[in-house]
């Protein structure tokens, strides 16, 4: 991954997808790192996000930024998480990067408005996204509030498949676990990819009929 000291938003260029696509359908991913888990004491230090159509088509070149942080920060990171960012090259970005918080929310902002105009229409995803969501909501209000409140969690699409099809489950591809933002992204995109060809119903989905009559079998609710 380049050096992300600055971010870079691409025009809307893409083709669009064979059916009628629409942008409220659009998907915006991101993905954090952070100096921990902890949003009260830790600080985001990472974030990318890619915009993806309805069928997991990527839209533009998305952002990757590097943000800045403190020695002191840095130095209160717990080992595990020390050894990991310090591997993956990301500490000695940080310290390098004079990007500040606010500048990286801007520059998300941009790339997302560009392909998803109307605020609140679409979900931000990602894998186990609520504690990236936790640090949107306390670091960036703007972005945080621009995304739908519903969220796409390909953890959980994992974790279905690990009790109803485990063939899906053990089957999955292998990520690369580099532990940087823009990566995570891409394998998460590729990871639902994965789900909806293997365990979802396929295209144009059951018919009218098939879907009453799957309703009508369910239990009561009491």
């Amino acid at each position: 991954m380049p050096e992300s000291t600055s971010a870079e938003t691409a025009a809307p260029s893409s083709s669009p997808t064979p059916h009628q696509e629409s942008k409220n359908d659009r998907i915006v991913w991101i993905d954090c790192e952070m100096t921990g888990l902890d949003t009260t004491n830790d600080k985001l230090v990472e974030i990318a996000a890619l915009v993806t159509d309805s069928d997991l088509n990527v839209l533009g070149e998305g952002v990757d930024i590097v943000i800045h942080a403190s020695d002191a920060a840095l130095d209160a990171m717990v080992p595990v998480v020390r050894d990991m960012h310090a591997s993956s090259g990301l500490t000695e970005e940080i310290r390098r990067s004079t990007v500040t918080v606010a500048e990286a929310e801007k520059a998300v902002l941009d790339y997302v408005r560009a392909w998803v105009p109307v605020a609140g229409s679409a979900p931000l995803a990602g894998n186990s996204i609520g504690t990236d969501r936790g640090f949107l909501a306390r670091d960036m209000p703007e972005l945080n509030s621009y995304l739908h409140y519903r969220m796409i969690d390909v953890s959980s699409i994992k974790e279905l498949c690990r009790r109803w099809y485990p063939r899906i489950y053990f089957g999955q591809p292998e990520k690369g676990m580099s532990h940087r933002a823009l990566a995570d992204i891409k394998e998460s995109i590729r990871e639902l990819q994965y789900y909806r060809a293997t365990a979802f119903v396929p295209q144009p989905g059951p018919t009218s009929d098939e879907v009453k009559k799957a309703a009508a079998e369910l239990p009561a609710v009491e």
